[in-house]
């Protein structure tokens, strides 16, 4: 149906548009002058040249923000949503133009991202700092979880589908308004998504399309809550998006010809989210600590 299709790409550009417009705005409104380091297009260029290969950009992204100390923890999901925003905007019109995918599945999976991410901005975006520690903490432990799935080669088997009916489809537009939600706390689509898409029998270059369109429409959602929230760094998000998008768009060539070293360097990745989780786990706990501490002293 090519009525879907261009609905989409439609939607696509109307909510990322907007989504840039509103931070630009809010940047000139709140006088926010924070310029991007070195470093934050460093991470930006890195992540997206390997999210752009399939391996995935938000666990890396969190790992290494952790491991430098900075933005501080309860503005990492913000900024690394905000940051990505453009960058995946690129990547998801080379993908869904390129892989021919069932245009309403991919229509309904992409807007069911979509309500997901925007739900979990609302709530992600309220929480206490603990909070989104513990949650980043167990979501990066989930992230390296999958990446090792992958090497191990434990995953399911891929299927022949380009497209899903009947139940299957019902729970794949389910299950990606799940995912939506997660990416608020740092959980990425991909791994997910292709093990779903997987069990459910569809084909792996069909998760392509779905992936990056749903990342195309949450990520610019999400951003909408996190800068209406003010919850997320100004000048780490600048240097994720100009690094990100000359990531995205040097990876693009290289595709095929490093593809027989991913799975080395997704154990490079995996080593270095588990540092990352239970650093962001040990800081959840800084708090308790010091007020029983506090508690213990009073007493004595």
């Amino acid at each position: 149906m090519p009525g879907a299709r261009v609905l989409l790409y439609l939607a696509l550009v109307l909510v990322n548009v907007a989504s840039i417009a509103v931070w630009i705005w809010t940047a000139k409104r709140r006088q926010l002058h924070e310029r991007p380091s070195s470093a934050d297009v460093a991470i930006g260029f890195v992540t997206n040249f390997l999210d752009t290969l399939g391996i995935g950009s938000y666990a890396q992204i969190t790992a290494l923000f952790k491991l430098r100390g900075r933005p501080a923890d309860e503005l990492i999901p913000g900024t690394l949503n905000v940051g990505s925003t453009v960058p995946a905007f690129l990547a998801t019109f080379v993908f869904v133009i390129a892989v021919t995918v069932d245009p309403v599945l991919l229509a309904c999976m992409v807007a069911s991202a979509g309500a997901g991410a925007w739900l979990g901005a609302g709530v992600v975006s309220r929480m206490p700092r603990r909070g989104i520690q513990l949650f980043m903490g167990a979501a990066l432990l989930i992230a390296a979880c999958f990446f090792a799935m992958t090497n191990l080669g434990v995953l399911p088997p891929a299927g022949t589908a380009m497209g899903l009916s009947g139940w299957r489809f019902g729970v794949a537009v389910a299950a990606n308004f799940v995912f939506g939600a997660l990416m608020c706390v740092g959980i990425g689509n991909y791994a997910p998504s292709m093990v779903l898409l997987a069990l459910l029998g569809m084909h792996p270059i069909a998760a392509y399309p779905i992936m990056m369109g749903s990342d195309g429409v949450l990520i610019p959602v999400a951003s909408l809550g996190f800068i209406r929230s003010g919850r997320f760094a100004h000048g780490a998000a600048l240097g994720l998006t100009v690094g990100g998008v000359f990531g995205t768009l040097s990876a693009f060539p290289l595709v095929n010809a490093i593809a027989s070293h991913l799975a080395v360097m997704r154990w490079l990745v995996t080593i270095v989210i588990i540092y990352a989780a239970v650093s962001m786990l040990r800081s959840a706990r800084i708090p308790s600590v010091h007020v029983a501490s506090t508690v213990t002293e009073g007493r004595s």
